[in-house]
């Protein structure tokens, strides 16, 4: 699996909101401006509805509604409808969600995509976002809920305990900053033309400007539906509703502007495009007003008497008018280029390790295996699960370990069956707290499908990697029960790795995301140097019936048996030391150990017919340790190693020739088993093979051990 190198994102805006040239406004602004800026932009798509074509951005994606004007049908499920099988086609990352809680809730029981929910106004003033208990509900159904003005998220945890604010930020509406150009002695007035904008007292104020003053003009720029407020004067011009290039054109040219609004300003986009244009600016202290810019000049009371002394102050002052239109241009509070980049981080931060394969080298893993607790550890010097949580941790990442049998069986519910769904529940708590990378589990069918999903839905670039130790030959029984396990969980995960050429299995199970890794050794389980010693016995040789039992079961003969039977015959004077054999039962943990050390020589035979590069683990302990290591040819380990490093035989016969020989030549067994071992801790190491693995993950150039 290949991380992304792109986050996929869709932004939704109100269906009333119009994204055009002709008739953008606050929202559509904020989406086109930081969009532009963005380094997903390639990635973004936006959604929305209107009936224009001048779309302010060619990713726009226009939403077709027919239940705009009924009365009998939701436009608002319609448009859910609409975008639900727009999002699960395009299977984005993040879904960012403009202003519409209602719009919210309806997708994020279908979609399971991450969602930021941005507010551009009062929470409380919107339907599904009055009461606590709808805000408390956005809060956890987001990742982050991104607010215009700190008024605005003040208003949002009116009566929330502020301690979830953590999941929270103030990203605030932008420009960019401006060349200084020459001006007219123009005042301006941008917004709706109605009493909540102030818009009776500007007009009180302004006619007394303009007869005081008869140089200057005035224009009002803005509508409304309901129109009562007019005013009559030769120096003013009232230009209706100007699409926002026009507007910022008029702001450049402008000596000053007044946004004297009564209502509650969840932000205030005139005061900041006004001041960042050089406009000497007039602003109430309403609501997120203040938050606009620092260059302002506050009223300190709300009424056209208080608005005329101030203008009149910049008209006769120049000075102090071009000092506050010097401070505005060059002081911008909010930059489009600087809060991209916070938006772009907050959207990292909603999916996990983003771009981890480029930068980020310390990972964190969650390493599941049964660890043996049942046994009280005997298996620790075979087990492979604790070679790989040694391996990564000495190639730097982190790792957490998990025995799910022993969690199942410490678990146990009152019946006394263990508890799976409660291992469930520990597995996704366990992921949401630890975060991991990635989730590497070997020999297990303890996990739920429905548990991957719950961990892809945390974490979309969540690795998922299966090992398998066990043999995989289509001749072995035991092994039609072993692929049956593997393929529980193949199709699912991103990664199975296997002990036997991948080329081996059939095709009733899909080979594509299959690898081969090779029983590691670790430098601190085979530790010994056999070749140093001076052991007692020839050649050694241990199995079971499965590593889980610590006894042979009755009755159970396989084709080794017959092999060591017809051995024994052959060479009858040679001092083997064998275990599973004739009624010598397995050995286990430091028994097998120093046994282990006290032959010359060690067979590795495994069940089954001799199957490309399988090996039971027990080679590592052999090998690794410095004994001098017998295989069938057929297993192709001449593929990695030379007849100076391991010694191969083609059947019985010449098997027990060659034991007899090397018993009696010991400087040149000894040789052998030393490069035997130097060349194991070279190219299987368990730091090699956990590196194998991380590289096969992340997609990342390997060396294959195939093509050694």
């Amino acid at each position: 699996m290949i991380l992304k190198k792109n986050l996929n994102i869709a932004t939704i805006l109100p269906y009333k909101e119009n994204f055009t040239f002709g008739k953008a406004s606050a929202a559509s602004l904020w989406v086109s401006e930081f969009f532009k800026n963005s380094k997903y932009k390639k990635n973004n798509i936006i959604y929305g509805h209107t009936k224009s074509k001048d779309y302010l951005s060619k990713n726009y994606k226009n939403v077709n509604l027919k239940n705009l004007k009924s009365k009998l049908k939701s436009t608002t499920k319609e448009y859910a409808e609409k975008l639900t099988k727009e999002l699960i086609i395009n299977n984005f990352d993040i879904v960012e969600i403009h202003n519409r809680p209602q719009l919210l809730f309806k997708l994020t029981n279908k979609i399971k995509s991450k969602f930021i929910f941005y507010f551009h106004n009062d929470p409380l003033s919107m339907k599904g976002s009055k009461s606590i208990n709808e805000r408390l509900k956005i809060l956890q159904a987001v990742e982050k809920i991104i607010f215009v003005s700190e008024w605005v998220r003040e208003r949002f945890f009116l009566n929330i305990d502020e301690k979830l604010k953590t999941k929270t930020e103030v990203v605030y509406p932008s420009v960019n900053k401006q060349k200084k150009i020459k001006k007219e002695r123009i005042i301006v007035f941008v917004g709706r033309l109605n009493y909540s904008k102030g818009y009776d007292i500007f007009k009180e104020a302004i006619i007394k400007i303009l007869d005081k003053f008869p140089t200057w003009k005035a224009y009002s720029l803005g509508d409304e539906d309901r129109r009562n407020i007019y005013i009559n004067h030769p120096s003013h011009k009232e230009l209706g509703f100007v699409n926002h290039k026009k507007t910022l054109n008029i702001l450049n040219r402008s000596e000053i502007a007044v946004v004297p609004s009564r209502w509650e300003e969840p932000f205030g986009r005139t005061s900041l495009e006004a001041t960042s244009r050089g406009c000497a600016t007039i602003i109430s202290n309403r609501g997120g007003l203040r938050e606009t810019t620092n260059s302002a000049i506050v009223l300190k009371k709300l009424d056209s008497n208080e608005i005329f002394f101030e203008i009149k102050k910049l008209i006769t002052n120049s000075k102090k008018r071009k000092i506050i239109q010097s401070l505005g241009r060059k002081k911008v509070k909010h930059l489009i280029s600087k809060n991209t980049k916070i938006i772009d981080q907050i959207r990292e931060s909603c999916v996990p390790f983003f771009n981890i394969n480029f930068n980020k080298k310390k990972l964190k893993i969650i390493n599941l295996y049964n660890q043996g607790q049942k046994h009280n550890h005997r298996l620790y010097n075979i087990s492979l699960g604790k070679k790989f949580t040694n391996g990564f941790v000495r190639n730097g990442h982190d790792v957490l370990e998990i025995s799910d049998r022993d969690f199942l069986r410490d678990n146990k519910s009152f019946s006394l069956i263990p508890n799976r769904n409660n291992f469930q529940t520990f597995l996704i708590n366990t992921f949401k707290n630890y975060n991991p990378d990635i989730v590497f589990f070997g020999h297990t069918k303890n996990i739920d499908l429905n548990t991957f999903d719950e961990f892809r839905s945390i974490n979309k670039n969540i690795i998922l990697s299966q090992w398998n130790e066990d043999p995989v030959m289509p001749s072995l029984n035991y092994s039609k029960q072993n692929i049956s396990n593997i393929q529980l969980y193949s199709d699912f995960v991103d990664h199975n790795f296997i002990t036997t050429d991948p080329s081996i299995l059939n095709k009733t199970i899909n080979k594509n995301n299959f690898n081969f890794f090779f029983v590691p050794v670790d430098k601190n389980i085979e530790s010994f140097e056999v070749y140093k010693m001076k052991p007692k016995n020839d050649l050694f040789y241990a199995m079971s019936h499965g590593v889980n039992r610590a006894t042979l079961k009755e009755g159970v003969e396989d084709e080794r048996i017959n092999f060591l039977d017809k051995l024994v015959k052959k060479i009858p004077d040679i001092k083997y030391d064998f275990y599973g054999f004739a009624n010598k039962q397995p050995i286990w943990g430091n028994d097998f150990n120093n046994s282990l050390i006290n032959s010359k020589m060690g067979l590795n035979l495994s069940r089954g017919k001799p199957t490309k590069f399988y090996s039971s683990n027990r080679i590592a302990s052999i090998m690794g340790n410095g004994l001098l290591t017998f295989i069938d040819k057929k297993v192709q380990l001449d593929h990695f190693f030379n007849n100076k490093e391991i010694i191969f035989y083609s059947n019985i016969s010449e098997l027990s020739d060659k034991i007899r020989f090397y018993s009696n030549r010991d400087s040149i067994r000894k040789k052998i088993a030393k490069n035997g071992k130097k060349k194991y801790f070279k190219l299987f190491n368990e730091k090699a093979i956990t590196k194998y693995f991380i590289d096969i993950s992340l997609g990342n150039n390997h060396k294959s051990y195939l093509n050694i």
